[in-house]
Parts: C-alpha cells; sequence; structure tokens
C-alpha cells in the first residue's frame, strides 16, 4: 500500500470528519439526545435543568441509531480509503482502517475537542454559556476517545476488512 496515498487519505477523512460535524450540530440537531451525550455530564445537568430531560446514555434509541448510522457511514468511506490504497487481504483492510479511525480519534479529540468545541460558541448549549471550565475538560474527551472509542474503531476496522477479503 502507498504511504502518499494513504497520508492523503488522512487529511481528506479530517476535512471530511470536521465537515459531518459542523453539518451535524447545525440548528435542532444540537440539542437531540445523540448530540446532548457527547458533553461532560455537569454541562448535561446544567442544561437539563432548564430544558426536558431526555436519555442521553448509551443506550437511548437515538444514540444508538446514530452511532450506527455512523458506523455505516465510516464502514463506506474506509472501504473506499482501503480500496484506493490498494489493500489486498482482511489485514490490509482491518489495519488501514482502524489506523484511520486512530487517526480521526485523535484528531477529533485534540483539535475539534479541545480547541474548537471548547472555544466556539456554536457548541454551547442554552444554559450552560458561562460554564468555560467545563468545555475545556480535556480528559473527558480523552476517556471518550480510548474507551468506547478504540471499541468503536474496531467495528468498521473487522467490516472493512472482511469486506476487503471478499472482494479482493
Amino acid at each position: 500500500m502507498n504511504p502518499w496515498i494513504i497520508l492523503a487519505e488522512m487529511v481528506i477523512f479530517a476535512l471530511v470528519f470536521t465537515v459531518i460535524v459542523f453539518t451535524y450540530y447545525q440548528g435542532d440537531r444540537k440539542y437531540s439526545p445523540a448530540s446532548i451525550h457527547n458533553y461532560p455530564p455537569d454541562i448535561q445537568e446544567e442544561y437539563f435543568k432548564t430544558h426536558e430531560r431526555v436519555d442521553v446514555s448509551y443506550t437511548s434509541k437515538n444514540v444508538l441509531l446514530t452511532k450506527g448510522i455512523g458506523l455505516i457511514l465510516f464502514t463506506g468511506i474506509l472501504l473506499i480509503c482501503a480500496l484506493v490504497a490498494g489493500a489486498k487481504t482482511f489485514w490490509q483492510g482491518f489495519f488501514l482502517a482502524f489506523g484511520l479511525m486512530a487517526w480521526i480519534g485523535v484528531y477529533d479529540t485534540c483539535f475539534l475537542d479541545w480547541v474548537l468545541f471548547a472555544n466556539l460558541p456554536m457548541f454551547r448549549l442554552p444554559g450552560t454559556e458561562h460554564m468555560d471550565k467545563a468545555y475545556h475538560q480535556k480528559w473527558f474527551h480523552a476517556k471518550g476517545m480510548l474507551f468506547p472509542g478504540i471499541i468503536f474503531a474496531l467495528i468498521p476496522a473487522i467490516l472493512v476488512g472482511g469486506l476487503i477479503a471478499v472482494i479482493r
């Protein structure tokens, strides 16, 4: 597999992921259970003091549906990446997909969460605008990247590896 293609895919994947995040957080979707689920617990609690409480647990239907759609979308993107990069075996597809998911996890945590999420007013929930310290909780986002992020990354990696094995 060509490392230059993989590096280009990393950049493109980060751009696509950023567009998806910014598109998703437009309008009322920001107030959906699947979105609020991504906020630290103290921000959620403050928000729910003035808004209807909804189930934002990992097992809620809205969170599971959003994560499921994300898995399908990522699997499609990563399959294209694996095919373009020249993956020919299950393990090549698996490691490329897992590596790209790990990359996007680090990018999401270190740039989107720690820099943009923490500082852009568009990500602040109504009633939590004053909680600047809570929006800058680096450990909350780092923990999410490690677990369940690693598990989330394994699923499309396995799917991509299997699809590469079938296709090639």
